[in-house]
């Protein structure tokens, strides 16, 4: 079971990530593989000093290619699980996503 500090791994920076921020007050996160939606919830309202309104997590797949010569198929790049975290009217934006336009 991951701790608190823990649970949430990096924030996700991506252009419609960007968008979701400024327009809709949602924020993503990369969180640990174990993490529920309670300990996100939790661990972000603690950490940050907001109340959150929903969470919505997803697991992105892995990226996958395949090598020029054999034509088999190989992992690029490793599947991860993302929190999408709306936070209910009247909260603060959090600090993290402040200098990103």
């Amino acid at each position: 079971m991951p701790t608190l500090h823990s649970v949430l791994v990096r924030p996700l920076v991506t252009e419609k990530t960007n968008r979701q921020s400024s327009k809709l007050n949602q924020y993503a996160f990369v969180v640990a593989d174990q993490a529920t939606r309670t300990m996100v919830k939790d661990a972000v309202e603690t950490l940050f000093d907001v109340s959150v309104a929903r969470v919505n997590i997803l697991n992105a797949p892995a990226k996958r290619g395949r090598r020029a010569r054999t034509r088999r198929l190989l992992v690029r790049r490793a599947g991860y699980k993302k929190a999408i975290i709306t936070l209910a009217e009247g909260s603060k934006p959090l600090e993290i996503f402040e200098g990103v336009q």
